[in-house]
């Protein structure tokens, strides 16, 4: 796997710009996906995780305010950046309010829209952790040691974990008390472009069941909210 990069889905039918902004941006470093129309915004977006997402509001079929709006009701926390011709004050207040975190009105200049794009990448990266935690864990009778991968069970036993396991765990418990999505798991556990399927994510989560709890099928740490995420309670 290569270094991570962050991944943008560039959703934007004029062709010369979409290839215009594809290649500036790659040279930027970020890795590009592109859409031409709403359909295959929306196939993309159920199929990979991205940073960020730089919309076009006027698209062939499904247009840029409802993909938004179908993306955040999907507790889809990624960052977009709304692109349109439309620059009323009226047009950018409805972009912003249907979900977009940015509004940038064609024509505009490359400089500022990259600046953009970098901002609201970093704001989203530092909105994935909100607790910095000890090198090991503990609660009730178990802990974990982030740092040599091992783990006490609520029966005393030893065990050694995954890399994956130890990510998913310490984003878990970073953000305990919180539902966590499916995104921002995929981002920091997988943390490329092509991810498994919520099932691989279930079984992560079955197995720390068998693991930390003294009844699997009647948790007290770990919970699946299903249509949503996972969350940690101590």
């Amino acid at each position: 796997m290569t270094e991570n990069k962050p991944n943008i889905l560039l959703v934007e039918d004029e062709l010369h710009l979409h290839e215009a902004l594809k290649l500036n941006l790659e040279m930027e470093g970020y890795i590009v996906t592109s859409a031409l129309d709403g359909t295959e915004a929306m196939k993309q977006i159920e199929s990979a995780y991205f940073d960020l997402i730089i919309m076009d509001i006027m698209l062939p079929d499904i247009d840029g305010i409802s993909i938004t709006e179908n993306i955040r009701v999907h507790n889809n926390e990624t960052p977009i950046l709304m692109l349109s011709a439309k620059s009323a004050p009226a047009d950018k207040v409805m972009g912003l309010k249907k979900g977009a975190d940015d509004y940038l009105t064609k024509p505009f200049n490359l400089e500022e829209l990259l600046l953009r794009v970098a901002k609201l990448i970093e704001k989203n990266k530092r909105l994935l952790v909100k607790e910095t935690i000890d090198e090991t864990y503990v609660f009730g009778k178990c802990s974990i040691n982030f740092k040599s991968l091992v783990a006490t069970t609520y029966s005393g036993e030893q065990l050694e974990l995954s890399k994956k396991e130890v990510l998913l765990l310490k984003l878990l418990i970073e953000n305990k008390g919180e539902v966590v999505t499916r995104e921002k798991i995929l981002q920091v556990v997988w943390g490329y472009n092509v991810f498994p399927t919520t099932r691989t994510i279930d079984n992560f989560i079955l197995n720390f069941r068998k693991y930390f709890e003294a009844d699997s099928r009647h948790p007290r740490h770990f919970f699946s909210v299903r249509g949503m995420g996972y969350k940690f309670l101590n």
